[in-house]
């Protein structure tokens, strides 16, 4: 093998290719598709948000537990008892789970999660849960879903037992995009909205599900 064969065969290669693409680039006036860096900025390619139960540590929950499931990932979601009680609304802290998520900034994003909805007693109908998150802002980029707040998303799953992947939206307002005023980590913080619910995914798409739900039980980001 010659030298120049060993150049163009080894480690270097790329570099020259790729050092070659974009002069060629600037004398044609093609443009160059070059990989989406991590934290995109806007317009850019943007990734689905998944955050999945099982992976959240027991500190994450208040007033919830981890159950076995054998359909969710990792075989585990959380969810809260029934006795039938009735819970308020966020600022109110009833039992809620907090975690974090890599979020890219003035990107829309559709929320959902993936519902559990358990068995009606009393005066719960276990099908509701609330969300918010910190660094979200409106149109007029004011705060908004702040935890510790009563601004709030709501999931409002079906009647009927079972799972389903449920918007998360403000009331009266179907379609609802959550906008982050600045790329990193933020707080996620989904409260019951009525005992015996539970959940094993939260779902942020900036694209793929803006306006129906994914239709396979697990997504993969």
């Amino acid at each position: 093998m010659t030298a120049r064969e060993r150049w163009t065969r080894g480690p270097a290669r790329l570099v020259r290719l790729t050092l070659g693409l974009i002069a060629a680039a600037a004398v044609t006036g093609a443009t160059l598709a070059v990989p989406a860096a991590t934290d995109a900025a806007p317009g850019e390619t943007s990734r689905d948000v998944v955050v999945r139960a099982s992976s959240l540590p027991k500190s994450a929950l208040s007033e919830w537990a981890f159950w076995n499931d054998p359909l969710s990932p990792g075989g585990k979601l959380v969810g809260t008892p029934n006795t039938g009680g009735n819970l308020d609304p966020p600022p109110e802290k009833d039992p809620h789970v907090t975690f974090k998520a890599q979020v890219q900034g003035g990107v829309p994003y559709r929320c959902w999660v993936h519902m559990k909805v358990g068995t009606p007693k009393g005066l719960s109908k276990a099908n509701k849960l609330w969300v918010q998150f910190s660094n979200a802002a409106d149109a007029n980029g004011k705060a908004f879903l702040k935890p510790g707040t009563g601004s709030y998303l709501t999931a409002q799953g079906p009647t009927q037992s079972g799972w389903a992947w449920v918007a998360c939206d403000v009331a009266g307002a179907k379609g609802t995009r959550v906008t982050f005023a600045k790329s990193g980590e933020v707080t996620v913080y989904v409260q019951a909205g009525m005992e015996g619910v539970g959940f094993d995914q939260l779902l942020l798409s900036p694209a793929r599900f803006l306006a129906q739900p994914p239709a396979d039980a697990v997504v993969e980001n």
